[in-house]
């Protein structure tokens, strides 16, 4: 099969021909300043079912990306407020109940609206946690808190850190596992 691919054609001062595949599938090819258009062709016809592959993949990571999506919670803006204060209702007992149990004390929670983290914990020991937590299933939401207030004890991720988070929470890395999987797509929202 000698289909044509469509692709963009960068040069540089590389030394190899390389492709790369963006997520929306569309093809890249970068080559050095010198090589000729008959090699770069030659190059991306050798790579065609690779290439095809790739998409391919993509495609189904892209529709099964969708397929999570349409299973999480629905939310406008106008509900933007209500999620809010029901997070910080809920943020406040279960820290409360968590730090009871891991015989640590914090200073004030903040309820924020960010893109790129759940929560975090100040030297101060003040707690900042994502509304979009509350998005979450409450398993999830209890794993950031224990995280955060382990932090309390370790200001770092280290073996002591992770050592800390499994003693108050056996079966954190499942719900770990969650949010690398999902988070993503609540943070879209």
């Amino acid at each position: 099969m000698n289909r044509n691919i469509s692709y963009e054609l960068i040069r540089s001062s590389r030394k190899t021909i390389a492709i790369q595949i963006s997520a929306d599938g569309s093809v890249t090819v970068r080559a050095p300043m010198g090589c000729r258009k008959i090699d770069v062709e030659a190059f991306v016809q050798e790579k065609r079912n690779w290439i095809a592959k790739k998409q391919e993949e993509l495609r189904l990571k892209a529709r099964e990306r969708e397929k999570k999506k349409a299973q999480l919670p629905k939310w406008s803006r106008k509900d933007y407020e209500q999620y809010k204060k029901l997070a910080a209702q809920v943020l406040q007992q279960r820290t409360g109940y968590y730090a009871q149990r891991m015989g640590v004390v914090y200073g004030r929670i903040t309820i924020r609206d960010q893109r790129t983290r759940w929560g975090s914990c100040s030297i101060k020991g003040n707690l900042n946690y994502n509304w979009r937590l509350i998005l979450a299933p409450y398993e999830v939401l209890d794993y950031v808190v224990v995280h955060e207030l382990a932090h309390l004890k370790e200001m770092n991720h280290s073996e002591r850190f992770w050592r800390i988070v499994e003693e108050a929470m056996p079966d954190y890395q499942r719900r770990r596992s969650w949010l690398k999987i999902n988070g993503e797509l609540l943070m879209e929202q």
